[in-house]
């Protein structure tokens, strides 16, 4: 179709670019005239396409619409107008002159909000569904037929700004442009809008943006945030107009220590704290203001309200003046009005808008990469002079950051104060959830609520900003894991179940080892160089590099919360990329413990975040985001196979997976007997058979099989063994184990322990290849054993890998051809020769077949968050 495109901004800029794609012919665009110099978005696209441009300032005088005007649009024989957002109003001798007539995009479900502050409205009345409506065009007052709707949660701390970019703009643009394709097809509705639940509301503007202080906290928190950033919601403040940005409802029933701010009006001062000014409802009730403005435009953060402007400059270095002289050419460039750009220079006041504010955080990201900027540090910092010596600041690491705010869960346990944040982690920030939901976190040792935790009920866009993790942060992160390692240990054990001497060596002290070892890899990354084929008769030359993915999602189970964390975090981090983690919903506290040392250990915000919850919600909703390029996964086979469908289904995400295991250890009548008994028990009941690599079989020589039964009962069930799993925090009664003196079959059935979730260990022997217990992961205190001749190596090789799973195996072995003879045919991703569970940060650790595929640990773990590209040059 012939269309015309009237509008503006970068929302017409895209929906013109889309019809364009669609293979559409664009006769004419009509937008507003440049401001200051600068055309709009949609125009500047226009023109660099050769397509015609007319810059009315007006299309009606008096309401008359201008001869002359309607005369230049209608030569350009239109079939259809789109009117993607649109500031004047068009005369209906323009709206109904095409064939096609006329759409336009609203952003609200008409007929709820009509009007041009449609988004702020929605916001302000509190809405839970917002959304856009495509509708045919009538005489502005948002009443015509509807063609097409869609809709969105509207989450309870979104701004105007929020919603727009996370649907009304994405989703807005494709809806106005599917709805050009329905006209196209013939096939396009025309709705009568209802008179049931229609409203009509002003326009926001700064003087009707003004704070009534007589209302809830909920419905002050609702206005604040309806006209945030457009106009601003304000109130008289210290005898001058302030304006509140960032509004979010806050915890009522926690006490609130700050400095008092009187607000004219209001039911109770306001309280400056660390966290932002928390304001009161009349009900009591509070919220969290983030940002301040003043009437000259300063913005500040609310919680340096009282200390705003009380710091003195700081002296550049002559690397940090070249950098000032390259950010002052960038602020040339964009402020191209400005003949020359002084200290005293403002950014807004020289004409920058919205758009240009994004573009010069980008421009600092280009310069210098580890000065992370938000919108609002521009905004806050508006003269050049402020703004410069805002960069140095974060660039030396002086930023003033506001300290990390924590609310804790103490518990004295195990001679000490335990400490554990349990609310999630976002952006470098501990939040409740939305909703305000929680869910019970229960120790295992006795039963006992340990602690109520937030349960994710939304996962908003994931951070996007890719952060190569510097060596120093990575092991000023190992020292604080190792400060902390005790009390990581405790919390651990009362979250798992592990055994706390275990869990001080093996959970928390291989986790510090996997930190610093991947630490060394920061800086190690790296390509090649490749001589290709079709070099002649040019020069040519070929080379790859190794880059971050993005976003990664990774999901860990309950078994060894802080490990899992570790082997697959540590790898993602080296590698550059930001993560959203999500740790078993049973066993989240470590986790979250963890994000409170990243904090503190200076890892930029948004590079970490922990998200605990279920994995129908929370890890599904990883699984579909489309930010989220990677997923690593350990769990169970069958969840592994549902988040990798999920991951194709959405974006094809990268996807490694570290599942389910039966792993064989094969011991052969010339072992270390000692050694492979004591070895045996601990490759099915380290950490009480809660492992993925645990020895789920155990094939014996025929000819030492009683004797190792004998020895494994009767040595190790009865003296060693059960004092080692009462160490501490479990309590075990000894088992009764009943013998059959003709098969010699020791059994037990495994029960739970009164008060508590641990299993008595059991022992089958006499077990046959076609029995259950054969075949499935028992992950648990189970030992399988079985015979096998040893003449007939090959058939024991043949049932070992009779198994879906591979992930790891075993054999034990005076006989170093045999042994190696076995290894190459065990069909598993580790093999362990006369020892077992000897893990290494360096070696790498995956499976084969259902037990998944990717490798944790190792200079390979790499390689599962990286992409690689090919360049190619001919010279």
């Amino acid at each position: 179709m012939k269309i015309a495109v009237i509008g503006q901004s970068l929302f017409g800029q895209e929906v013109y670019k889309e019809l364009r794609k669609d293979g559409h012919t664009i006769v004419g665009v009509f937008t507003i005239p440049d401001k200051d110099g600068k055309a709009d978005p949609l125009a500047t696209e226009a023109e660099e396409d050769g397509i015609a441009v007319f810059k009315f300032p007006r299309w009606r005088v008096k309401g008359q619409a201008i001869p002359e005007v309607v005369a230049q649009y209608k030569a350009t024989g239109a079939e259809l107008n789109v009117l993607p957002f649109c500031s004047q109003f068009i005369p209906m001798e323009v709206i109904d002159h095409p064939k096609h007539g006329s759409i336009i995009y609203h952003p609200s479900l008409l007929p709820r909000h009509r009007g041009a502050s449609a988004i702020n409205w929605t916001l302000i009345h509190g809405d839970e569904k917002g959304g856009f409506t495509v509708f045919w065009a009538d005489d502005g007052l948002d009443t015509g037929p509807i063609l097409l709707q869609q809709e969105c949660d509207v989450e309870p701390n979104d701004t105007v700004n929020t919603i727009y970019k996370r649907f009304l703009f994405p989703e807005g643009v494709k809806g106005t442009v599917e709805a050009v394709r329905q006209i196209a097809q013939g096939k396009a509705p025309r709705i009568t809008q209802p008179q049931e639940g229609a409203t009509y509301e002003c326009i926001q503007k700064k003087d009707n943006a003004k704070i009534d202080w007589n209302q809830t906290a909920e419905a002050l928190h609702n206005w604040i945030r309806g006209n945030d950033k457009v106009p601003g919601a304000w109130a008289e403040v210290d005898g001058q107009k302030v304006t509140f940005y960032g509004s979010s409802l806050a915890n009522s029933g926690s006490t609130v220590n700050g400095q008092p701010m009187e607000i004219p009006g209001a039911s109770r001062p306001g309280i400056v704290t660390k966290a932002g000014l928390v304001l009161f409802g009349n009900d009591g009730k509070t919220l969290l203001v983030k940002n301040l403005q003043f009437e000259d435009g300063k913005m500040i953060a609310a919680a340096q309200y009282f200390s705003s402007g009380s710091s003195a400059a700081v002296e550049l270095t002559e690397e940090e003046k070249a950098f000032a002289g390259q950010m002052r050419a960038v602020w040339q460039s964009i402020l191209t009005n400005v003949s020359q750009v002084e200290d005293s220079t403002d950014f807004f006041k020289s004409g920058a808008t919205s758009m240009d504010v994004v573009r010069l955080v980008e421009e600092v990201k280009l310069q210098a990469s580890s000065c992370q900027l938000q919108n609002e540090d521009i905004y806050m910092n508006t003269t050049f002079h402020d703004f410069i010596q805002m960069c140095v600041r974060k660039l030396r690491g002086e930023d003033g950051e506001e300290e990390l705010v924590v609310n804790y869960v103490e518990k004295d346990i195990n001679n000490m104060t335990i400490r554990m944040p349990h609310q999630l982690f976002i952006n470098g920030e501990f939040v409740n959830a939305e909703g305000e939901k929680i869910y019970k976190s229960i120790n295992p040792n006795d039963g006992t609520v340990r602690d109520k935790t937030k349960q994710l009920q939304y996962i908003r866009g994931g951070t996007k900003v890719l952060f190569r993790t510097g060596i120093n942060i990575r092991l000023q992160l190992a020292d604080l894991m190792e400060l902390h390692q005790e009390e990581l240990a405790t919390i651990e054990a009362i979250d798992s179940g592990a055994v706390y001497t275990l869990a001080l060596k093996t959970h928390v002290g291989m986790s510090i080892q996997t930190f610093r070892y991947f630490a060394g890899w920061c800086d190690k990354i790296e390509g090649s160089t490749i001589p290709i084929n079709q070099a002649r008769p040019n020069r040519n030359l070929t080379f790859t590099k190794k880059e971050p993915i993005g976003v990664c999602a990774i999901v860990i189970p309950w078994n060894y919360p802080l490990m899992m964390l570790a082997w697959k975090t540590a790898a993602c981090l080296a590698a550059g990329n930001t993560i959203v983690l999500k740790p078993a919903q049973v066993t989240p506290l470590t986790a979250l413990k963890f994000a409170e040392l990243a904090a503190r250990a200076g890892l930029p915000k948004g590079v970490i975040n922990i998200l605990p919850g279920s994995g129908a919600l929370v890890g599904q909703r990883l699984s579909d985001h489309p930010d989220v390029r990677k997923l690593g996964f350990t769990g169970s086979t069958e969840i592994g196979k549902h988040i990798m469908k999920s991951c194709a289904v959405s974006n094809v995400k990268k996807v490694s997976l570290e599942l389910g295991g039966k792993s064989p250890l094969i011991i052969f009548s010339d072992c270390d007997m000692d050694k492979a008994v004591r070895m045996g028990m601990s490759s099915v009941f380290f950490n009480k058979g809660e492992n993925c690599i645990a020895a789920g079989r155990l094939f014996v020589e025929d000819t030492i099989h009683d004797q190792y039964v004998k020895r494994v009962v009767c040595v190790f069930f009865l003296t060693h063994f059960a004092q080692s799993l009462a160490l501490n925090l479990i309590a075990y009664d000894y088992w009764t184990c009943i013998l059959s003196v003709n098969s010699l079959r020791w059994f037990h059935e495994p029960k739970q322990l009164q008060h508590s979730f641990f299993f008595e260990p059991t022992v089958f022997i006499d077990v046959q290849d076609h029995m259950y217990i054969a075949k499935e992961e028992s992950f648990g205190p189970v030992m399988i054993i079985s015979k096998f001749k040893g003449s007939e190596v090959d058939d024991v090789l043949r049932r070992a890998n009779a198994s879906e799973y591979g992930l790891a195996s075993g054999v034990f072995t005076r006989d170093i051809s045999k042994a190696l003879y076995v290894s190459e045919r065990l069909n598993a991703g580790t093999v362990f020769v006369n020892t077992y569970n000897k893990t290494d940060v360096a070696s790498p650790f995956g499976g084969f077949k259902q037990s998944g595929f990717g490798k944790d640990l190792g200079k390979e773990a790499l390689n599962e968050y990286l992409k690689t590209k090919a360049v190619t040059i001919e010279y």
